[in-house]
């Protein structure tokens, strides 16, 4: 198993100033990063190179928007979808980042009042089979990620995720699962696990109120249970968000801070993940 933490809850892009976060990260123990990439234009293969410095392994995430969606009725804005995703694959293979997570199926907070029609799901499958021929050249993984109701409408639960990725049929596209939004949309913990188990290929390791993981609602042991019982063993990435960015915690609607500071919570996460992953691994 591996450990990581989404660098979201202190920054929406690499800079210098995230040094000392990284420094730490390492100290207490984490294998890896998954970093932001909203901005194509970084130097990313500087920062792969600090990275290997560091001894930090990574992941991305990256989203798409209205203006690129890739589900839109319009061929145009589509094509500015898969052209935008295959920008941010082009990120991680300079950054040395192994998965790209995320919800770039679709459109990040943009709704049409009623669920995924047949063309928009064609129309999303057929964006990301472009995209995931270009992520196989780059070496990169897609792991698509499915949202709860109030974020996005495509994909709402881990077995549709599966539907997509399988429907899509490229050896360089699958999903992730996720605990926050599991915990939302799922009846039934396992049994969603067990239905993206054969394209599952990371783990958003995520509080119900986005804080501290362990500290709140999620239910932890049909997690871990789940996860062991259909083989996983890959990374176990925390996602928790905060205050530090006005624009992102405006999206995941963070008014409050509900952990003393993130240090903190950090060694928290890890502490939690690898005492679950000795008493459900051994």
């Amino acid at each position: 198993m591996k450990y990581g933490f989404n660098l979201l809850l202190w920054t929406g892009e690499l800079g210098e100033e995230q040094m000392p976060v990284l420094n730490a990260l390492k100290a207490m123990g984490y294998d890896g990063v998954e970093l932001p990439i909203f901005n194509p234009d970084l130097d990313y293969a500087t920062w792969g190179t600090k990275l290997d410095a560091l001894g930090l392994e990574r992941t991305a995430v990256t989203v798409r928007t209205e203006e690129d969606n890739p589900i839109s009725s319009d061929a145009n804005v589509r094509a500015r979808g898969v052209a935008a995703t295959k920008q941010a694959l082009d990120c991680c293979a300079a950054v040395g980042a192994t998965h790209l997570v995320g919800p770039y199926h679709s459109a990040l907070g943009l709704f049409s009042g009623a669920g995924p029609t047949a063309d928009e799901w064609k129309w999303g499958v057929e964006s990301m089979q472009q995209v995931a021929e270009h992520a196989e050249k780059v070496g990169v993984m897609l792991a698509i990620e499915c949202l709860n109701r109030f974020e996005t409408y495509l994909l709402n639960t881990h077995a549709d995720a599966a539907r997509f990725a399988r429907d899509v049929n490229q050896p360089n596209c699958r999903v992730m699962y996720d605990t926050f939004h599991a915990n939302i949309e799922e009846k039934d913990i396992a049994q969603a696990i067990r239905d993206c188990a054969d394209m599952l290929v990371h783990v958003h390791i995520s509080e119900n109120d986005r804080s501290t993981p362990g500290s709140g609602n999620v239910r932890w042991e049909e997690n871990f249970n789940a996860l062991k019982e259909v083989g996983y063993d890959g990374w176990l990435m925390v996602e928790a968000f905060g205050l530090a960015l006005p624009e992102l915690a405006a999206a995941t609607k963070i008014w409050r801070k509900m952990y003393t500071s993130e240090e903190q919570l950090a060694e928290d996460a890890i502490a939690f993940m690898k005492q679950n992953v000795a008493q459900h691994w051994g």
